[in-house]
C-alpha cells in the first residue's frame, strides 16, 4: 500500500512539473527597464534595428530554434524597421553569461537604444512576439 501511495505522489508531483513547464515555456516576460544595460551593434555583431531588435541566441542542434527562426524573420518582415538577429550561443560565451541564457532558444526584444524589454526562453508564439514588438516599439 506504501508503494502505491509513493506512486501517486510522484505521478501527481510530476504532472504538476509538467503543467507548469509548459504554461512557461516560450512566454515573454517584461522585463524592468535598467537604462544602464544596453546591447550595441559591437555586443550582438550585427546592427540594431532601427525601431527594435528581435535578438535569438541559438545552439546548432536544437529544433525548436529552427521554428523560432523562421516565425522571427516572418515577425520582423511584417515591421519595418525591425531586425531579426541571431547568435550562436557556443560562439558568444561571455554574451550569454552576462545575459543569463540558460537554454537555448532564448528571445530578447530590445528597444531601438538597446535596452532589453521582453525576454523568452523557448519557443515563443508569434501572436507574443507582436504584441512584444507593439510594447518594444511604443516605449
Amino acid at each position: 500500500m506504501t508503494g502505491l501511495m509513493v506512486c501517486i505522489a510522484v505521478l501527481a508531483a510530476a504532472s504538476a512539473f509538467g503543467v507548469w513547464h509548459r504554461r512557461r515555456n516560450g512566454r515573454l516576460t517584461v522585463r524592468e527597464r535598467d537604462d544602464t544595460a544596453r546591447l550595441g551593434a559591437a555586443e550582438i555583431g550585427a546592427a540594431l534595428g532601427e525601431r527594435a531588435t528581435l535578438l535569438q541566441f541559438s545552439s546548432a542542434f536544437c529544433q525548436p530554434c529552427r521554428a523560432t527562426r523562421r516565425t522571427l524573420t516572418e515577425v520582423a518582415g511584417m515591421v519595418e524597421g525591425v531586425a531579426h538577429v541571431e547568435i550562436d550561443a557556443e560562439d558568444h560565451l561571455d554574451l550569454v553569461r552576462g545575459l543569463n541564457v540558460l537554454r537555448t532558444p532564448t528571445v530578447l526584444v530590445l528597444d531601438a537604444q538597446g535596452a532589453i524589454v521582453r525576454r523568452a526562453s523557448g519557443q515563443p508564439r508569434k501572436a507574443d512576439v507582436i504584441a512584444a514588438l507593439g510594447a518594444a516599439v511604443r516605449d
